[in-house]
């Protein structure tokens, strides 16, 4: 391919990735939206493989098809449940991709230094970049692999957290070292200094200590995050990651890298705003692990849950005029989305009006309950977000929570001292009857007690939320 075919398909990638990110706001348009970017990545990698100065041709294409094949394997075990720790797992082949592409250019610009003028213009690829390179834009180079190398570097370590908090193997409670973050920010700073002394030496050891840090900041931030705040740091993650791509981008002269990096990188730092705003937290509190601390003892919960069977709810349901759902984590683990569409289309077929009321931050992933029910064929127009339905829920009679905790808690409104004391929740205790579909009574992932199953229009629906709502269908008139 020449020069400019590979301009000209760079061009059409962005603009497919573009679309991509703009159909992903739209559950309607989201299918299409996902086809947009398949394209689009597949036309990047075409004209970058076949573009000028690339060689070696049968190990680029054998690697893509293992890749391929390793994709699909797991792509085709992974539950929906297992969505969000798959998602941080990826985040982490990123940054250690841009970790080791860091050290290449590295190793690269060591060996082209060592080369006279006439072994320099056999050079192809990233070499012959690097060889015609003036003083001032190595020096620039050196920042730009510096940096790709440190975000990284914490990329990497951070979504390793991530994937472990998520998938259960690593505590999701806040945990700091003694100095919290301090030894964050020392860190930091030491890391500055070593950039100053590669820019100056070019030693390979300023990158290797840079790099131990780097690896040290990004586990202690996500340690230092509770389980609560979850689904903002897989999308701060999803932020780093593009921005170490796009540092990847500048390393290698790949300005299509350099867009789409600073695209997931910008996107990803404007979906985590917007979800800490839709928390009342502080963006920079999150990121910096400084969520979940209390100013005092939380407030005394007094009464008891009370239990009621699947006849009791059948009965109010079918008393009921209007109804929402309230969907969370639980409905993903019990793999409870078909029963939930199979009861709302029954319900709804009895001339009931029925909703669902998705938080912002229900689940462990930005929109993960939308995938679900989206996947289950529940109709979008009834899919409601938080501030489309909250002023209802005074006039609903029945509400039906599956599997959610703090997105329902009273504690964020009541409560001054509850680790979620200011977030935005969704009312269901002001509805005349909440029903609450749950395996126990555990405080769930973040460990915080719920007083909605103490109060008096709360019955607590126990069990598997699928065999429980299996069990309502032939119940319903």
């Amino acid at each position: 391919m020449t020069i400019g075919i590979v301009s000209a398909a760079y061009i059409a990638a962005a603009v497919l990735f573009i679309l991509s990110l703009g159909g992903l706001s739209g559950q309607e348009s989201a299918k299409r939206a996902v086809w947009y970017g398949i394209v689009g990545m597949g036309l990047a990698v075409v004209a970058t493989i076949f573009g000028p100065g690339v060689g070696h041709w049968f190990i680029i294409l054998l690697m893509l098809a293992g890749g391929a094949v390793l994709g699909h394997f797991v792509a085709s075990r992974v539950q929906m449940t297992e969505m969000p720790q798959l998602v941080a797992a990826l985040h982490s082949f990123v940054g250690l991709a841009a970790v080791f592409i860091g050290y290449n250019a590295h190793i690269e610009e060591a060996h082209v230094a060592r080369l006279d003028e006439a072994a320099r213009a056999g050079l192809t690829g990233f070499a012959a970049i690097l060889a015609h390179k003036l003083p001032v834009e190595l020096a620039i180079m050196k920042v730009e692999v510096f940096l790709g190398v440190f975000i990284g570097a914490v990329t990497f370590t951070g979504s390793v957290i991530a994937f472990g908090k998520l998938a259960g193997k690593v505590d999701g409670k806040a945990k700091k070292l003694p100095g919290g973050h301090y030894l964050n920010a020392s860190a930091a700073i030491l890391s500055f200094l070593l950039l100053l002394l590669y820019c100056n030496t070019g030693t390979v050891w300023a990158l290797i200590l840079m790099t131990l840090l780097a690896f040290f900041i990004g586990y202690h931030l996500i340690m230092g995050i509770g389980g609560a705040d979850m689904p903002v740091v897989v999308s701060m993650l999803n932020s780093y990651s593009g921005w170490a791509a796009a540092a990847i981008g500048f390393s290698l002269g790949n300005d299509l890298l350099i867009v789409t990096g600073a695209l997931v990188g910008s996107s990803g730092a404007i979906l985590s705003y917007i979800m800490c705003k839709a928390m009342n937290r502080s963006f920079i509190s999150v990121i910096l692990g400084g969520f979940g601390t209390t100013t005092g003892p939380a407030m005394e919960i007094t009464g008891e849950q009370i239990a009621i069977d699947a006849e009791g709810v059948a009965n109010a349901l079918n008393d009921a005029d209007s109804i929402i759902f309230v969907p969370g984590y639980g409905m993903a683990v019990a793999q409870a989305q078909g029963a939930v569409s199979e009861l709302t289309r029954k319900l709804r077929a009895a001339g009931k009006t029925v909703r669902f009321a998705i938080h912002p931050v229900a689940g462990r992933l930005p929109g993960h309950m939308n995938v679900l029910l989206a996947e289950a064929k529940v109709p979008y127009d009834i899919v409601m977000e938080m501030d489309e339905i909250n002023d209802d829920f005074p006039e609903t009679d029945v509400v039906i929570v599956i599997g959610s905790n703090d997105i329902v808690n009273p504690a964020a409104e009541e409560d001054p001292n509850s680790p979620i004391a200011g977030m935005p929740v969704l009312q269901v205790w002001k509805a005349k009857q909440v029903f609450v579909s749950k395996r126990g009574q555990g405080t769930g992932y973040s460990g915080i007690e719920n007083p909605l199953f103490y109060k008096e229009n709360t019955r607590m629906f126990y069990g598997d939320a699928k065999k429980s709502i299996n069990e309502l269908l032939p119940m319903i008139k």
